[in-house]
């Protein structure tokens, strides 16, 4: 079961702190450093000072660790277009030395949209598929060749499909609770599937239907990683526990109903329940980046016993 560190930083964070959780993350042994990309705050926070963007973010995390993935849940599809985000992505993977994942959504945010003058279109979805369609054609054209795409929503000509990530395969990661179409997207093009804020039981009825869709489209369903997102309450008793969810304004049972939250020996066994329904991988959202304690306690007490 891989652990990684999944933020929030438009809820209030700077590089410098992104950058000390993530070489946290890499000193105490996590995963991967995940971060939302998103321009808002959401909720009756702050946000200050102020949102940072996602991939300027990782390309500074890019040359600042060594060993640690970096990656979105979830790259907006209306913040950039697919001709310049397949750019953004595969020069982070090179200054990263091929450490990059992209997961990429639709966007939903339409507050944040308005906030900073972003269209926000209705028809998303159809752009979603068209925008991984070009983004996976970029990168997977042969040097010396042209990538050309005639699409409803965007148009691509002799495009000379550069630069070209330093993996050979970017993973992509889809997410999503759609029945229908998040599957079949997930079926042709995920690597990974990830399923956000999930019950057990709702995360094994997508995982099902994301099996189905890829055995549908040719492929096995155990060709994609499954992972699972969730929030993070850790403590060493009652008392820490409670005091970790009163600094994210959100109560201890509906934590423990909703998240990973409790001692370790509790998250531990709830850890084990989503692997048992088929996750690989859990991204730990943690909401007060100023809480290193936090971190160590589950690496030293939580990840220690899964691996």
């Amino acid at each position: 079961m891989d652990l990684r560190i999944f933020t929030e930083p438009q809820q209030g964070a700077t590089y410098d702190t992104l950058l000390t959780v993530a070489k946290a993350t890499e000193d105490l042994g996590f995963d991967a450093f995940f971060r939302s990309d998103h321009y808002l705050r959401m909720g009756s926070v702050d946000g200050l000072p102020g949102p940072t963007d996602a991939w300027i973010t990782l390309a500074g995390l890019a040359r600042e660790t060594k060993r640690i993935r970096l990656g979105t849940l979830m790259t907006a599809g209306t913040f950039r277009l697919p001709g310049v985000l397949a750019i953004q992505v595969a020069q982070v993977d090179q200054m990263s030395g091929g450490r990059v994942e992209l997961g990429l959504g639709a966007g939903w945010f339409e507050e944040e949209h308005k906030a900073y003058g972003i269209p926000f279109p209705k028809e998303k979805f159809a752009r979603l598929e068209e925008q991984l369609e070009i983004v996976t054609g970029l990168w997977s054209t042969e040097a010396g060749q042209t990538f050309d795409f005639d699409g409803r929503h965007y148009q691509l000509t002799d495009s000379p499909a550069l630069p070209k990530p330093a993996q050979a395969k970017v993973p992509v990661l889809i997410g999503g609770h759609g029945a229908t179409r998040t599957p079949r997207l997930a079926a042709r093009y995920a690597d990974e599937f990830n399923i956000p804020f999930a019950s057990i039981e709702d995360s094994e009825r997508q995982f099902g239907r994301v099996r189905a869709a890829a055995e549908e489209a040719g492929r096995k369903g155990g060709d994609l990683v499954y992972s699972s997102a969730l929030v993070a309450c850790v403590g060493k008793d009652d008392a820490e526990v409670a005091r970790r969810a009163a600094g994210i304004g959100r109560g201890v049972d509906e934590l423990k109903a909703n998240g990973l939250a409790g001692s370790p020996a509790e998250v531990v066994d709830k850890i084990g329940r989503y692997e048992a329904i088929g996750a690989s991988r859990i991204y730990l959202q943690c909401l007060d980046l100023g809480d290193l304690d936090h971190l160590e306690l589950i690496s030293s007490q939580v990840q220690s016993q899964l691996s």
